[in-house]
């Protein structure tokens, strides 16, 4: 197969966070840098010229926002968004964001949301795309995909488990032990009784929590040790 090659745009107001995010994109074999901009106006202008499949979008911008740019362009690229701030979540994935980003940007997260973008390329382009980045879950008698980038937590609720995705929640009927053992072990980890996390979406933690886009979610004094291993491989 083709290696693929994804023409990347940067869109912050802050030459330092361009850079850093530039640097990213310039290690990763499957990015290239095709433009770089500090404002809204000049990213509309720039794109009329050049074509890219993937924007790093900062929101708060002066004049106008990130959201205002994608509300005037006509063909949208895959968005990644880059901010400061958590209060913009909900309203990013409503412009279908492949992943919101937080600054300081980590490594980890960077290369998760690229691979998610990646992904949905491929399936896009190729129809097909990695088996292990979805999973089949029975929801109300109908079949569902849900990709694992999207989940970021498991919670039980009695006879069920309760998917928590950057969508709506979905309810399963199953056991956290059998639900547990459809996820890769690497990616995902039960960290008390009730509840199995997406490693890839903690944000902070502590000795006796973890918290995931603002969800604070217990952990169990026997699973901090594990946890604190597998977040700093």
């Amino acid at each position: 197969m083709e290696e693929l090659i994804l023409d990347c745009a940067v869109v912050d107001d802050s030459s330092l966070q361009r850079l850093a995010i530039v640097k990213m994109i310039k290690d990763h074999p499957n990015l290239r840098l095709a433009a770089q901009y500090n404002n809204a106006i000049e990213t509309k202008n720039g794109l009329l010229e050049t074509k890219v499949d993937l924007i790093f979008l900062d929101i708060e911008m002066p004049i106008l926002t990130g959201f205002d740019l994608l509300d005037d362009l006509v063909h949208k690229p895959q968005i990644i968004f880059v901010t400061g701030k958590t209060k913009y979540a909900y309203k990013a994935f409503n412009y279908n964001a492949i992943d919101y980003l937080r600054k300081p940007l980590t490594k980890d997260r960077f290369l998760n949301a690229v691979h998610k973008a990646i992904n949905l390329h491929r399936l896009k382009t190729e129809g097909s795309v990695e088996d292990d980045d979805y999973i089949f879950v029975k929801s109300n008698l109908k079949k569902k995909k849900v990709f694992l980038n999207d989940l970021k937590f498991i919670e039980a609720l009695g006879d069920y488990v309760k998917l928590v995705t950057y969508n709506e929640p979905i309810i399963v009927l199953s056991t956290m032990k059998a639900f547990e053992a459809q996820l890769p072990s690497d990616r995902f980890m039960r960290i008390h009784k009730s509840y199995i996390i997406n490693m890839d979406k903690v944000e902070k933690y502590n000795s006796r929590n973890i918290e995931i886009e603002g969800d604070k979610i217990p952990l169990s004094r026997h699973k901090k040790t594990k946890l604190m291993e597998a977040l700093s491989k």
